[in-house]
């Protein structure tokens, strides 16, 4: 049982994670560690306790089957993979790009039509989105590291099947085990629910710090939802801007019409 003074501490480490969700946190403060155990949700929808230091179920290491794999054995291995049906519609692997020593990595959901015929992620509408983002942050596309959860798109950009993940995550895993990133920005649902099992709305945790195998995980909106609804991109903007103090760098000024 946690003594009266360990509840205290967990009670100041969730008020300080809380303050830099909801903006209060200067950007010259010291990003809040991450929260140090697990506690109740506030949100319906989730299956357990938002992990705010991993899930359970096996989620929480980014150890897995391709563990053992240099990052040019993995890349062949995924280029060459038949492990689901994706394999037979598909025109080009979708590896991920950008920096292999990233501080900050995207995560997306599967690749959609420009991405399958260029073998790039996110190139496509939301790929343009992602990128202005990404420079409103003072970043580029070659200083992060972008990455889907499926490698193949899957046809009519349906979403991903529960089998297709299963098959896929390995490859995500190893990827994150050698960028070894400091955060991880969730794009959409499916991404979240990948790392941390989390199946509620996205819009009640985004922004939220959660934890993935040691690394601080920032869910916040697909870019393909915030072409769909434009307003918002200001919480998405809020969202980055967390990123960006948890990194230590400086949060550039932009219009709040801008993402």
């Amino acid at each position: 049982m946690d003594t009266p003074r360990q509840l205290a501490l967990d009670l100041a480490a969730n008020l300080r994670a809380r303050a830099l969700y909801q903006g209060r946190t200067r950007v010259g403060d010291a990003p809040p560690a991450p929260v140090s155990r697990r506690v109740e949700p506030t949100v319906a929808g989730a299956r357990f306790p938002i992990p705010l230091t991993g899930s359970e179920g096996g989620q929480s290491s980014a150890k897995g089957l391709y563990s053992s794999l240099s990052w040019e054995a993995l890349e062949e291995k995924a280029q060459a993979c038949r492990d689901c049906g994706l394999c037979e519609t598909r025109t080009q692997v979708v590896f991920g790009e950008g920096a292999r020593d990233a501080d900050l990595m995207f995560v997306g959901e599967a690749p959609g039509r420009d991405e399958d015929e260029q073998g790039r992620p996110f190139v496509g509408r939301s790929g343009k989105l992602l990128t202005q983002m990404i420079e409103a942050m003072g970043l580029s596309r070659e200083q992060v590291f972008i990455a889907n959860v499926l490698k193949c798109r899957p046809p009519a950009n349906r979403d991903p099947a529960a089998d297709e993940v299963k098959q896929c995550r390995p490859y995500l895993l190893r990827q994150i085990e050698v960028i070894t990133p400091k955060i991880i920005c969730t794009l959409g649902r499916h991404a979240l629910r990948t790392l941390t099992d989390y199946e509620g709305p996205i819009g009640k945790v985004r922004g939220r710090p959660m934890e993935f195998a040691g690394t601080t995980v920032i869910p916040t909106f697909h870019p393909a939802y915030l072409l769909r609804n434009p307003s918002a991109k200001r919480d998405a903007w809020e969202d980055l801007k967390t990123v960006l103090r948890m990194l230590g760098r400086p949060v550039p000024r932009v219009s709040t019409k801008r993402p």
